[in-house]
């Protein structure tokens, strides 16, 4: 421990997608705020986009991400996923060896883990923050019970397990975060958003793109034809600094960007009349933090996103649209009669300081 008073932090999310680290920024920031140091572990693209956040004045150290990929095109995700298995849990046990040392040379006085399952410790308190206790593997709710077990095995190696959402049947995520029995020391923590609500005019069309490849040059391409016969004004977000320059020819009302950081984005979800994104969880949280009416798009094959869209379609909070049924004008169309209810939870966003001042406090 600091003599000080001031903890050091060991903050590191999931590579998978950008939301687990974006989520982080809010963690980070009243840690950073309150006194304590943050020592970011991530790999390239992740260190990259804390560093600009915080214009460099972050310590970050390299962090091997899990590297999850899909298969074929039109290959089942979860198959896909239970063929790289042996690979996971080969990088968890490589990942609670890399922890080890680094606690002994960074001097951590504690562990907020992102859905990361090999960063616990023994001696160091440790945290691991999740959204989805309740797998879903779209293979029927046998399934999903049979794996819980094995899911809390992991969970409960922590010291406590922060559930990103709020208590109980009024919440965002619905049975994923509510399953009918919670891990040992579970707290629920609220909801998380990197971006502040403030009202201006709506000017475009938003489509913010996401996600592991290929998924999300497919529906890259396919939104971009499309997009070209749509009257208003658009704003095309790839979400991806890799992405080839082939939109060369843009027609006047489309504007087009590769990856922009937060104070680049924000502007443009607060001008947005309607978003056509992901249905990722951070990304849900943004939009509601935000008061913004959106087209959810599953990842093909990703059982938790094609889970929330549903979901959230059928309480009348955000529209779902299939990826392999995409006609964007139609679905335009349909979400203009859409109820797109505005969920409101008290307090919802400001439930995660007092659970971070009591375990720093405890450190």
């Amino acid at each position: 421990m600091n003599s000080n008073g001031a903890k050091r932090v060991l903050i590191a999310p999931l590579d998978w997608g950008l939301g687990h680290t974006t989520r982080c920024v809010l963690l980070i920031g009243w840690l950073r705020e309150n006194g304590h140091e943050v020592v970011f572990a991530g790999n390239e693209w992740q260190r990259n986009f804390v560093k600009e956040t915080y214009a460099g004045n972050i310590h970050c150290v390299h962090l091997e991400g899990y590297n999850v990929h899909y298969g074929k095109p039109d290959s089942s995700f979860m198959f896909s996923l239970l063929r790289q298995m042996p690979t996971l849990l080969k990088t968890i046990r490589n990942e609670h060896k890399w922890l080890k040392e680094i606690v002994r040379t960074e001097n951590i006085d504690g562990i907020i883990s992102d859905n990361r399952y090999g960063m616990y410790h023994s001696h160091v308190p440790s945290v691991i923050m999740t959204h989805q206790l309740q797998v879903q593997t779209g293979m029927g709710k046998g399934a999903d019970t049979m794996l819980r077990p094995l899911h809390y095995r992991y969970l409960n190696r922590f010291a406590e397990c922060w559930v990103v959402d709020m208590p109980g049947e009024n919440n965002l995520a619905g049975k994923l975060s509510a399953p009918s029995i919670l891990p040992q020391h579970t707290a629920y923590i609220g909801l998380l958003s990197q971006f502040e609500a403030v009202l201006k005019e709506e000017q475009h069309l938003l489509i913010l793109l996401s996600g592991p490849e290929p998924q999300r040059t497919i529906l890259s391409n396919i939104l971009w034809e499309q997009v070209k016969n749509y009257d208003g004004n658009v704003v095309f977000v790839e979400g991806s600094n890799n992405v080839q320059s082939h939109r060369t020819t843009l027609s006047p009302h489309i504007s087009h960007h590769h990856q922009l950081t937060r104070k680049s984005l924000l502007p443009l979800l607060q001008q947005a009349s309607m978003v056509v994104c992901r249905s990722g969880y951070s990304t849900i949280m943004d939009l509601v933090k935000l008061g913004k009416n959106a087209i959810l798009i599953p990842t093909p094959g990703q059982t938790e996103q094609q889970y929330l869209a549903k979901h959230l379609h059928q309480s009348g909070t955000f529209y779902h649209l299939p990826q392999p049924h995409i006609n964007l004008q139609a679905a335009l169309t349909d979400a203009a009669s859409f109820p797109f209810r505005k969920t409101t939870f008290h307090n919802g966003f400001n439930l995660y300081p007092p659970v971070l001042q009591r375990w720093v406090a405890a450190l």
